[in-house]
């Protein structure tokens, strides 16, 4: 038998939000006349994925750096205290630092997702990342 995906079905909930209505309704019922019905309009939700894929869209057309600057900083200098004391960074090489750890993590994040993708899956796991590091060469 072939391998068939599962496709979402849309769910029907809206006995539920009918039922909040109608108590609402009952609570408001002294101050508005019975045969006017109040219903709670259901908040709006984008489809699974949707806001991933802008996300994604967004990230590739920035250039802007993703990790925060200070909690970088503090990694850094708590790293770099198991190798020498009061060691003092210049602002560019934080910078420098920051700039490498950034594009060495988007590769191995793409190098990942192809592992994924190659799994015959959409969702990334540690798995993935420990097989492109592995296929890439480098050490655990």
């Amino acid at each position: 038998m072939a391998r068939t995906k599962q496709t979402a079905r849309k769910s029907t909930t809206p006995f539920v939000y009918n039922q909040l209505a109608t108590k609402v309704a009952r609570k408001s019922a002294k101050t508005t006349p019975s045969h006017i019905k109040t219903r709670i309009k259901k908040p709006h939700r984008y489809r699974p994925g949707t806001v991933a894929l802008r996300e994604i869209r967004r990230y590739q057309k920035s250039t802007e750096l993703l990790i925060r600057k200070l909690p970088f900083q503090r990694l850094v200098r708590e790293i770099a205290q198991d190798y020498k004391h009061e060691l003092r960074f210049q602002c560019a090489a934080i910078s420098a630092l920051q700039e490498a750890c950034e594009a060495y993590l988007i590769g191995l994040f793409e190098d990942t997702n192809l592992c994924a993708i190659h799994a015959k899956r959409v969702t990334i796991m540690p798995k993935d990342i420990q097989l492109a590091r592995r296929i890439r060469g480098e050490k655990f």
